[in-house]
């Protein structure tokens, strides 16, 4: 598994933690829906401002997609 697909693996996770739909998160982060789902498919290769608003949407730290 590479890089991509792991941080989309996590951030699958994380979203379904909080029990937060795609939509949802796409709204908190300022990001549209398919985006999302091409990150957590491992299809796409995210900035680290794009994680900055994941984490912030989530209420997370950064630190946490990168810990089990």
């Amino acid at each position: 598994m590479d890089i991509k697909q792991e941080f989309g693996k996590r951030l699958n996770q994380l979203r379904k933690e909080k029990k937060m739909s795609q939509e949802t998160l796409a709204e908190l982060s300022g990001l549209n829906r398919p985006y999302i789902s091409a990150i957590e498919q491992g299809k796409r290769n995210v900035s680290i401002e794009v994680i900055e608003k994941l984490a912030q949407a989530l209420e997370i730290q950064i630190k946490d997609f990168f810990e089990d």
